[in-house]
């Protein structure tokens, strides 16, 4: 049978899943033999594709109201032709459960964290989703072993149903920065300040950054990041009271290596992660990182991170970033988007 890539990361900005599945289809474009693998676009789509050996296909319909693209158009779609999906998101088609990439659990092991009706819905719809793609997807995907014991913990299944396929930062290395960040912003000054980057969901733990603020106002806190849905951090507002604390809105992706680039040190205190990449795009700049000992992260940074506790605030970055760490190198050749693509293709036996 034939694979289908479901194309609707097109629609969205890129940023964590998007990102990975962006990334890693470019590179999958490049090790395929021409039209052995085909990719679904929506009509809505903001970009638009360019691939040498991928099929495009390009949907009469939009991908606007979650989820009908993936359950109707996209189901429909497969059932026709008789294909397997192959979905990045965490979700796949009811009718037609296919290849699925499931890089967390998030909404099941923290459902305080999604509150309001619409929040509750997202929480519901993914949970299904979850159990879902655990019982009937023909492989699962995921992105550490981490999130790889979970699923199974969680939804009582064989290790061996789930392949592991780690993120990568080699995009980077092509994105020159771009420094206009910095002139927008003039208290960013290189190296006085430390920079966080990630949605402004609850588990990125903004409370975090704000205690540590508050104690210390004398250090300079850069956040970037977008709002998803209403789950936005509590601790938003505190942050906005801050005087050292800069809130730098949603940034391109230039920008964002020129504050990596340029800042103290990376942090990133988030409680739950499957992977979390902005770490490790920070390393490719050559920037020292502190993140949380949680989760799936100490596992996938090892000793090429400086570590905090994410309920803790009682200690001194500047402190902590005197203490020596690994050098990144082995690290940042493991977990590429060309190794991802490789692995991908072999699963996919294309």
């Amino acid at each position: 049978m034939s694979i289908v890539i479901n194309g609707d990361f097109f629609c969205r900005n890129l940023t964590g899943i998007e990102r990975f599945a962006f990334e890693t289809c470019k590179r999958l474009d490049k090790i395929v033999q021409k039209d052995s693998i085909s990719i679904l676009i929506p009509a809505n789509h903001k970009s638009e594709p360019v691939f040498e050996n991928i099929k495009v296909i390009r949907s009469r319909y939009s991908c606007k109201i979650f989820p009908l693209w993936e359950h109707l158009a996209l189901c429909g779609y497969i059932l026709k032709n008789k294909a397997v999906c192959l979905d990045f998101a965490n979700v796949t088609p009811f009718f037609a459960p296919g290849i699925v990439f499931m890089h967390d659990i998030y909404a099941k092991k923290f459902p305080e964290d999604f509150k309001g009706k619409k929040d509750t819905f997202i929480r519901l719809y993914m949970c299904i989703m979850y159990a879902h793609v655990a019982r009937f997807a023909k492989k699962i995907i995921t992105v550490s072993n981490f999130s790889r014991s979970e699923i199974c913990s969680e939804y009582h299944i064989d290790p061996d149903r789930i392949d592991v396929i780690y993120n990568g930062c080699d995009h980077m290395a092509g994105i020159q920065e771009d420094n206009s960040i910095l002139e927008k912003f003039p208290e960013l000054k290189k190296g006085t300040f430390y920079f966080t980057l990630g949605s402004l969901q609850k588990r990125k733990n903004l409370r975090w950054i704000a205690e540590y603020a508050e104690k210390h106002p004398t250090e300079i806190f850069a956040i970037s990041g977008k709002a998803i849905s209403g789950m936005v951090s509590d601790d938003l507002k505190n942050l906005q009271t801050l005087k050292n604390i800069i809130l730098v809105g949603y940034v391109s992706d230039a920008q964002v290596k020129s504050l990596m680039k340029n800042c103290r040190a990376f942090v990133f205190p988030s409680y739950y992660e499957g992977f979390g990449i902005p770490p490790l795009e920070a390393l490719a700049c050559g920037t020292q990182i502190i993140i949380s000992r949680a989760a799936s992260l100490e596992e996938l940074y090892g000793n090429c991170a400086h570590y905090i506790n994410p309920d803790d605030t009682d200690v001194n970055l500047e402190e902590l970033l005197k203490q020596p760490v690994e050098s990144p190198e082995k690290l940042l050749n493991t977990y590429t988007y060309q190794n991802a693509a490789e692995k991908l293709k072999k699963l996919l036996n294309i």
